[in-house]
């Protein structure tokens, strides 16, 4: 559809051929790593469960399962043991986008590194050229974002080495766009390992659920960047700088509400009580299951103090399922 849209004229924001990239983890590993040298888990790719048995061999265990295209930790599962493939299949195929149309999905098997943290780190491509935002640290449960804060700690040595990966990740995609007005915010997700190594994950070709927190911390949020980009204007590094005080940090602590029916909010008095807090809530008037309804946004003189903040605001929010 989207390639229907740009062959119609209609500007696809980035581009289609990125989007369809972005949303294949095979395409995109295969850029990222083949194409563009950047470094990643070590991985290979299986089409039936007899060749993800002999690549989770290949790779050793434990190891990590998905298929190539899901979307939130879906279909995602670590193999500990030879035992596990078979579940770890069944789960991608369960898991995997369209997975009541009858196909077979591609996964990816990935070695289970010795992860010391997560980052985003958005990055911005406009009319100008590519910069990026101040690193974003993350907690996530079951492959969904819980909470982020801004900007994270980072080592200086490491600093550099994880603005180089963003800046090429997002150079190479918006060169294989061929166009020049792939423009826009990309959330580029990095791991960092205890032994220092800064590994490329991932990238969305859009504003990240973690970088909900630059709505506190930053004078431009990324809803605001990514406005501005998609229309042209140039985006410059000091447009994406934080706006907070000396040593002070930002924090977001994502609303997730469980049940099935209607969602009503009260108490934002209360929650909102404390000296710089804020609260977004989005427009979905009901859940079915759980559904991540609302985001909790604080500052505080460090980042524990903002996380601290922003999850009493998220805890003391009153919110009843009709």
């Amino acid at each position: 559809m989207l390639f229907e849209a740009e062959q119609a004229g209609i500007h696809v924001v980035p581009s289609a051929s990125i989007a369809a990239i972005c949303m294949d983890r095979e395409k995109l590993r295969t850029l990222a790593a083949e194409e563009l040298g950047l470094p990643t888990t070590k991985y290979e790719f299986a089409g039936s469960l007899d060749e993800l048995r002999a690549a989770a061999s290949r790779i050793g265990f434990p190891c990590v399962v998905k298929p190539v295209m899901s979307s939130s930790g879906h279909g995602q599962s670590v193999v500990r043991k030879a035992s596990g493939i078979d579940a770890a299949w069944q789960e991608a195929q369960q898991g995997r986008r369209a997975h009541d149309e009858g196909d077979v999905s591609r996964v990816i098997v990935e070695q289970l590194v010795d992860l010391d943290y997560e980052l985003t780190m958005l990055t911005v491509s406009s009319s100008h050229g590519i910069v990026t935002c101040e690193p974003i640290g993350q907690r996530q449960e079951q492959g969904d974002y819980r909470e982020s804060w801004q900007p994270a700690a980072v080592e200086p040595d490491r600093k550099q080495e994880i603005h180089r990966i963003a800046i090429e990740a997002v150079q190479g995609l918006v060169d294989h766009a061929g166009t020049n007005n792939a423009w826009g915010v990309f959330g580029v997700e990095l791991f960092v390992l205890k032994d220092g190594t800064v590994l490329f994950n991932e990238v969305s070709p859009r504003p990240h659920d973690t970088g909900m927190v630059t709505m506190i911390s930053q004078y431009l949020s990324e809803f605001d960047l990514h406005a501005r980009a998609v229309l042209g204007i140039p985006v410059t590094q000091d447009h994406v700088q934080l706006d907070l005080p000396k040593y002070a940090g930002a924090a977001s602590r994502a609303i997730v509400v469980e049940g099935h029916g209607e969602v009503e909010f009260s108490d934002l008095n209360t929650a909102l009580a404390s000296a710089g807090t804020d609260l977004r809530i989005f427009a979905k008037p009901r859940v079915d299951g759980h559904r991540r309804m609302g985001v909790a946004l604080a500052i505080g003189s460090d980042i524990d103090e903002a996380r601290i903040k922003a999850n009493e605001v998220a805890q003391t929010l009153r919110i009843s399922v009709n």
